[in-house]
């Protein structure tokens, strides 16, 4: 499956991104897709089963959605 990571920081994406790889996780980040907001417009769309543990990321990271035919749902967000 395909997913897409938000972050409130470029740093954030960063360091996601390091974390999926070291994981063997295939990620990579470019910009936020345009139905998706971010803070800081940068994202990291990653491929997996299932959606690797982000509890350390938690206070970088905005929303993780899968990418679905339809669109997008919505895996986790951020309270505010």
């Amino acid at each position: 499956m395909t997913y897409i990571a938000t972050f409130f920081s470029h740093f954030g994406a960063l360091r996601f991104r390091k974390n999926c790889e070291s994981l063997g996780i295939p990620a990579v980040n470019m910009p936020v897709p345009r139905d998706l907001s971010s803070s800081c417009g940068t994202c990291t769309r990653f491929e997996a089963d299932a959606v690797p543990d982000y509890t350390a990321h938690r206070d970088e990271l905005e929303k993780i959605v899968k990418i679905t035919e339809s669109g997008f749902e919505t895996i986790y967000e951020t309270e505010e």
